[in-house]
């Protein structure tokens, strides 16, 4: 589909491609190891103006549409997961849905400095108890005079210690069941009784901080509520629309990266007196991860290009998400027995794209789940 793109777009992937063969591919694996967020990085974003490429250039962004914010999320998995998950989650849940939700008054104030990359932004759904059934939430927003206090723990919160701003969802009326969540913006930095209480050790993305927060009587002025009292669930159903699509563009590239490491690994290795490309087992495996990428990259522009138009889009980016993300996991796997025995240090990449792809099936709603929501889309 890559002929098909607008001039436009082509240049922006160009651009950032170069660099991120320049600026993240060297420090790839260095960051992962260290476990250390790459705060360098994503103010050269600013300064390209990336760290909001889908928001409207009112309020900061670079004013772009979602199929060209896949490509720019697609060219960082392609050389590093960890500032792929960082960036998708800053754009696609910490600042969208402000752009979708708030008041000019809120976007000026908080759109504004994510838009042009001044901090990083995080969205704080997820619990301890809660998992798939994200709606069964123990955070509770209670009203006090003017102010709202919030209680509670989120957890699996990427950005939070990085955050200058967190979209977190409250329980707001305890018997009402999904119309009884809203959304609050809430300021780590200034907000008393935030507390980032856990950064999480995990099997990969280790660049990309993964935070327990604790909310304990924090007071919000009632301009902080986002959208409408009740209107919560309905915010992250429409949020995790676009989201999907961003983690089908990250899989995307993690695909992608596996496989171009995979396949000129295999042009070089040389084994028996010729390339190991030349072998039906290894040319084979190659050619289906090539396959597996490209079916991935398919469905996520066509995800985008029908967001983009504002059609409706859950079983698309269902889809797209459950398709991508999978396709990156096996291809991944699949380059780390390319390399062989190389594939399983971490001088070469295969090992990390592997770790980072398996949370792409976990994050934003499990392969399970998307197969139960492409159900209920298909009327099954």
């Amino acid at each position: 589909m890559d002929f098909e793109l607008p001039d436009e777009h082509r240049m922006i992937q160009e651009t950032v491609r170069e660099f991120c063969q320049g600026e993240i591919e060297p420090i790839a694996q260095e960051i992962e190891d260290d476990h250390r967020f790459p705060e360098e990085i994503f103010e050269q974003l600013a300064d390209l103006d990336m760290m909001g490429v889908p928001i409207s250039e009112e309020y900061g962004g670079l004013g772009g549409d979602t199929l060209m914010y896949s490509l720019v999320a697609e060219e960082i998995g392609r050389v590093s997961g960890s500032v792929g998950l960082s960036y998708v989650a800053h754009i696609s849940l910490a600042s969208k849905p402000i752009e979708l939700f708030g008041t000019p008054e809120q976007k000026e104030r908080w759109l504004r400095p994510l838009a042009e990359g001044e901090y990083m932004g995080g969205w704080a759904l997820t619990e301890p108890s809660s998992g798939s059934d994200a709606s069964d939430m123990d955070t509770v927003a209670e009203k006090e005079g003017d102010e709202w206090v919030i209680n509670g723990t989120k957890q699996f919160i990427t950005n939070a210690s990085e955050a200058g701003s967190v979209l977190v969802k409250a329980v707001t009326d305890p018997g009402a069941g999904y119309d009884g969540i809203s959304t609050f913006i809430v300021d780590p930095r200034e907000d008393d009784g935030f507390e980032v209480t856990t950064i999480w050790d995990k099997m990969g993305l280790n660049a990309s901080p993964t935070c327990e927060i604790q909310l304990e009587d924090v007071r919000l002025s009632e301009d902080r509520l986002l959208g409408e009292e009740g209107d919560g669930w309905d915010q992250t159903k429409k949020t995790l629309d676009g989201g999907r699509i961003s983690i089908a563009a990250l899989s995307t590239g993690l695909a992608q990266g596996a496989y171009d490491h995979a396949k000129a690994y295999s042009q070089e290795r040389e084994q028996f007196g010729q390339p190991i490309s030349q072998f039906d087992a290894v040319r084979d495996k190659v050619v289906d991860m090539h396959r597996k990428t490209e079916r991935a990259r398919l469905l996520t522009h066509q995800a985008a290009h029908r967001y983009d138009q504002g059609e409706p889009v859950t079983r698309e980016s269902a889809l797209a998400k459950l398709d991508a993300s999978e396709a990156a996991r096996e291809v991944a796997e699949d380059a780390v027995q390319v390399l062989g025995g190389y594939g399983y240090t971490t001088d070469f990449a295969p090992q990390r794209f592997y770790r980072d792809a398996k949370l792409m099936e976990i994050g934003e709603g499990t392969s399970e789940i998307q197969h139960l929501v492409i159900g209920r889309e298909l009327g099954l």
